[in-house]
């Protein structure tokens, strides 16, 4: 059974709705987490710059912490260079996109889907290819939703601003008719609650943090990787490129008591 720890990293915050999928359901494997939070969001950057970023904290988590899986916990990420990643570094990586798309066709009754996400995301098209590839039929109604994750950055996920503005910005998505919406982004299930209400009780969400986690046990144990329960109980670490103590104290709050510390990480 292998012992190294499994790679996670987000733009910041994000991202712990993946670790947490992945801490309840892989409850004996090691974690490190990295939150970008000095350079976050990576919504509104160049996708070329967003795939530097990747390609730097992956070779980070291979190099230093030797893990034996990167999950690319991130969006905006994935679409702008997951295949990139994915031939470039030896160990499996794992992204967000697909396994959320998946469930988003599998939960629709009327074939009418919606997507947000960040700007970075939509634009790029990863999604809509991604819909293509699975021959699914659906039809789809996406947007961007700008300000969400600075909203969740800052812990403000249920403020009469942040519903102003999912009002605004989910209106074209609920002319759509969609009977079903997928968070293309890791911070919106931070934000489910508003999301829900402004969308309606018939509208069903979708978060890919849970399927995703169910694909990486997958390859797991495809590939005879996953740690023994018998080597005693799992270690998370957790580190940030920002302000750490803020990490720390808005980390916990999301993510819950398994955030007892977090670390400071520098770029060069």
């Amino acid at each position: 059974m292998d012992e190294r720890p499994i790679g996670i990293f987000d733009s910041g915050f994000g991202g712990l709705t993946v670790a947490r999928a992945m801490i309840d359901l892989l409850e004996f494997e090691h974690l490190v987490y990295v939150g970008d939070t000095g350079r976050y969001p990576y919504g509104p950057r160049p996708l070329d710059q967003v795939r530097g970023f990747s390609q730097e904290i992956t070779r980070y988590l291979v190099t230093t912490h030797d893990v034996k899986m990167v999950v690319v916990a991130c969006n905006t990420a994935s679409a702008a260079g997951l295949n990139e990643l994915q031939a470039e570094f030896d160990v499996p990586i794992v992204g967000v996109i697909e396994a959320g798309v998946r469930a988003a066709i599998s939960a629709t009754r009327n074939g009418h889907v919606g997507v947000i996400g960040t700007v970075g995301t939509i634009g790029s098209g990863a999604y809509q290819q991604q819909f293509e590839m699975e021959h699914s039929g659906v039809k789809l109604a996406c947007g961007a939703c700008p300000g969400f994750v600075e909203f969740v950055e800052r812990g403000e996920t249920e403020t009469d601003q942040v519903h102003v503005l999912a009002e605004r910005l989910l209106a074209p998505i609920q002319d759509a008719g969609v009977d079903t919406l997928l968070l293309g982004c890791t911070h919106y299930p931070f934000l489910a609650r508003t999301i829900g209400d402004v969308m309606g009780r018939d509208v069903v969400l979708v978060s890919s943090a849970e399927e995703t986690a169910f694909a990486v046990a997958a390859q797991l144990a495809a590939t005879s990787m996953e740690r023994s329960s018998m080597s005693g109980v799992a270690r998370h670490r957790f580190l940030s490129s920002g302000d750490v103590a803020w990490f720390r104290q808005l980390g916990r709050q999301l993510l819950g008591p398994e955030l007892e510390s977090a670390e400071a990480i520098q770029w060069l």
